[in-house]
């Protein structure tokens, strides 16, 4: 498809998208967000678009495909996983950690023992704790995928072992 045809179409089903989002959003400026996302999503992907296919079927369904990867990205962020014996942490109060004196010392200790890493570890590990995923971490360090990943678990090991006493 020409680029000015494939973008009179997409033009053209911008409020058509607009309402899309705002059946899954629910949200004003979400849905405004979703249609941005949307847009610039189809237009980067138009050389993927095969000639003959639903137009307005594939816009949509990219468009569905951004909303669930987001609801994902927020769900898997706000899930708290709990792997002491006993659910320990599930049946603290919300206030109590690290306002405690004993939970910033620990805060302290676990800090201390990240910057003691040397920067091959540090770096990368300390960019997946901040939300970076592999590839990200990756790309910005200029290595191959396997190795951010493998210092990332001997980071992990490592501060598991100096925190060892910290075990319940």
């Amino acid at each position: 498809m020409a680029t000015a045809s494939f973008q009179s179409q997409l033009i053209a089903m911008q409020s058509n998208l607009l309402n899309f989002a705002y059946k899954l959003t629910n949200n004003s400026d979400d849905a405004q967000d979703l249609l941005q996302d949307t847009t610039l999503k189809v237009l980067d992907s138009e050389s993927k678009f095969a000639e003959g296919t639903n137009f307005k079927g594939w816009v949509f369904t990219i468009m569905r495909n951004i909303f669930i990867n987001n609801y994902r990205r927020v769900v898997r962020t706000a899930t708290v996983v709990d792997k002491t014996e006993d659910l320990y942490h599930l049946n603290l109060p919300q206030e109590s950690g690290f306002e405690t004196p004993e939970g910033s010392f620990a805060a302290n200790e676990i800090t201390a023992a990240i910057n003691s890493f040397s920067d091959e570890y540090r770096i990368p590990f300390s960019m997946h704790v901040a939300g970076y995923k592999y590839n990200e971490i990756a790309e910005k360090m200029n290595l191959p995928l396997g190795t951010v990943k493998s210092r990332i678990f001997f980071a992990r090991q490592r501060l598991q072992e100096m925190l060892k006493d910290y075990a319940y």
